[in-house]
């Protein structure tokens, strides 16, 4: 029997998948930049997940998402002077680059936002027509005091959540606690038609839309750093079982630690303190960089050292020479 890590349930469980297959959604990338050892820590951990229930023999459908419209694309696109859409090829592209080189295999389906929009706004409107989701000025909001265990996953309560809610307290929402589902057209900013005029999706709608789209409305295994607890699955599982009456939206949740630099900071892209792929694959190995990120447990905040890497480099070596 196999055993896993709940997150929401915060102990280990039996894991007895829902289905004749495993239905397993990661969280992917924001493209805006290469990947760094932070993205490349949570890729391999749950490469590794895959690979081992396959061994097991189970079925694996796994399903890792690229965020392909987003401020921070839009903001690079403009300090680039280039179209938003050339950012985002650029950095899939690099990011392919990137788990190659690590032995890391793809997902079954990797899908992108901007592919999926249709059932995006489907789901949207599900909300709508539910009650749960309401508009102001063409844009939707999730209504966060009308799910009554919002909060199971974090373990935080609404009001002192808000302080992390990504500042979102735009003008005319009905709760400061609401979060955007929708977003109406700005200028100069990539925009689709709605039934509440154009605009694009927040942050949190688009996991729910795809996976409900390509694994179904309950799945097994949902998967993701630990930065990503609050408010993104909190949102996540709020959004997708108030549109689908499912509970729970996902059976087993899984986070990943987060990359430590040598002063403690996490590594983020947006802290300007990542070291990228591509540039640890010309120092060190593939498998030295895997063993050296599978030598800490997965849900553990590992130290980004040089050394530690060309240790397991070493270790590599002896293991070949063996």
């Amino acid at each position: 029997m196999i055993q896993l890590y709940n997150s929401l349930t915060r102990t280990k469980e039996d894991f007895v998948p829902l289905g004749d297959e495993v239905k397993m959604y990661v969280c992917g990338v924001t493209v805006y930049d290469d990947s760094h050892l932070g993205h490349a820590l949570s890729s391999i951990i749950f490469d590794v997940l895959d690979r081992y229930l396959e061994y097991r023999g189970f079925k694996v459908r796994k399903v890792q998402n690229f965020t392909d419209v987003d401020d921070k694309i839009i903001n690079r696109a403009k300090a680039d002077d280039v179209p938003w859409e050339e950012i985002t090829e650029r950095y899939i592209d690099s990011f392919y680059e990137s788990i190659d080189g690590l032995n890391v295999r793809r997902a079954t389906v990797e899908p992108r936002v901007t592919e999926d929009m249709p059932e995006i706004i489907g789901l949207i409107q599900r909300l709508v027509d539910g009650g749960s989701a309401y508009e102001v000025n063409g844009s939707i909001y999730y209504r966060v005091r009308n799910k009554a265990d919002y909060g199971k996953l974090s373990g935080q309560d609404i009001d002192q959540m808000l302080e992390a809610a990504r500042g979102e307290l735009e003008s005319g929402k009905e709760d400061p606690a609401d979060f955007a589902l929708w977003k109406a057209v700005k200028p100069d900013e990539p925009k689709w038609d709605s039934p509440w005029g154009p605009g694009r999706p927040g942050w949190h709608i688009e996991c729910s839309a795809m996976a409900f789209k390509h694994l179904g409305e309950q799945i097994d295994i949902h998967a993701g750093g630990l930065d990503l607890i609050f408010p993104h699955h909190e949102n996540e599982i709020a959004q997708s079982e108030s549109a689908s009456g499912a509970v729970p939206f996902a059976k087993v949740w899984m986070h990943n630690g987060m990359l430590r630099i040598a002063n403690g900071q996490e590594m983020s892209k947006s802290l300007g303190n990542a070291f990228n792929v591509k540039s640890a694959l010309e120092q060190f190995s593939s498998d030295a960089i895997r063993l050296w990120i599978l030598q800490s447990h997965y849900r553990t905040n590992p130290l980004l050292d040089k050394k530690l890497i060309g240790n397991a480099e070493k270790s590599m070596r002896r293991i070949r020479q063996a």
